[in-house]
């Protein structure tokens, strides 16, 4: 593939529930190696055209192409070899509780490939101790904490080497210091394996830290696409009301208490 070539491309995806529109046109590409951080509040539709990317949610109009390949037209056998090189880690971690640590990180190599158990062991053992937690594989989910189950999930979504990465909020309901590990991990993923990475999050401290560019959208469209000084550079109204939204949301609630206060 030619480094120009964008290893992810949106063309006019348009989704909708019922009577809401929740993507309205989107286009979008993303290059080989790079980050890409997909920003909104909650209701953007930003997770919906994470679904769609990762071929969960078909889009009633537009393609999904990754590597060059229609993913809602590919033949069942090419969109499984595909998915091979598409790691997830989904928002909360979505490990199965019943199953240990190790058990869980196992699933995909046991799934996809035919490598005898000794070497998905070893693999497994390899892609904790790439997260920091080596010694948990015979722990399960409910003896982690919140953060830990996030780095367990990157390390799934890790053990086939995957080209592409998603991660769905990866901080969301963390406190600042998990959450800044858990961005500092993601960046040494992309560094050490080279790693095309698609980050959802409404998180604008982690979102600057971790983007070589962000795509912050907002009704189901993108409003504004660049590298994080070009975000913040950005004159269009609503991109600077989320920018400044946390002295936005505090007028908001004073008023609110001033609206409950006074009966009015």
């Amino acid at each position: 593939m030619s480094p120009a070539t964008p290893i992810i491309e949106a063309r006019g995806l348009r989704k909708s529930f019922g009577d809401k529109i929740v993507l309205d046109g989107i286009d979008l590409e993303v290059e080989a190696g790079e980050t890409l951080i997909i920003l909104g509040a909650s209701g953007s539709g930003k997770s919906t055209l994470l679904r769609c990317l990762i071929g969960l949610e078909e889009p009633d109009e537009g393609q999904v192409l990754i590597a060059g390949t229609d993913i809602f037209r590919a033949r069942p056998r090419e969109l499984a070899r595909l998915r091979e090189s598409i790691g997830v880690a989904f928002q909360q971690g979505a490990l199965f509780t019943s199953m240990t640590v190790g058990e869980n990180i196992e699933l995909p190599l046991e799934e996809l490939t035919e490598l005898p158990k000794s070497t998905r062991q070893l693999i497994v053992r390899i892609k904790l101790a790439l997260v920091g937690l080596e010694g948990a594989a015979d722990l399960y989910p409910d003896e982690l904490s919140g953060g830990m189950r996030k780095r367990v999930a990157f390390a799934r979504a890790m053990a086939l080497d995957p080209r592409i990465l998603f991660a769905d909020e990866p901080s969301a309901g963390l406190d600042p210091i998990t959450s800044a590990g858990l961005d500092q991990l993601l960046m040494r993923l992309r560094e050490v394996f080279d790693v095309t990475l698609v980050v959802v999050t409404h998180e604008l401290e982690s979102a600057f830290t971790v983007g070589e560019r962000i795509a912050l959208i907002d009704r189901g469209r993108i409003l504004v696409i660049g590298t994080p000084e070009e975000v913040r550079a950005s004159k269009d109204d609503v991109v600077r009301r989320f920018l400044d939204r946390e002295p936005e949301i505090a007028a908001e609630h004073g008023e609110r208490y001033r609206q409950w206060i006074t009966g009015q």
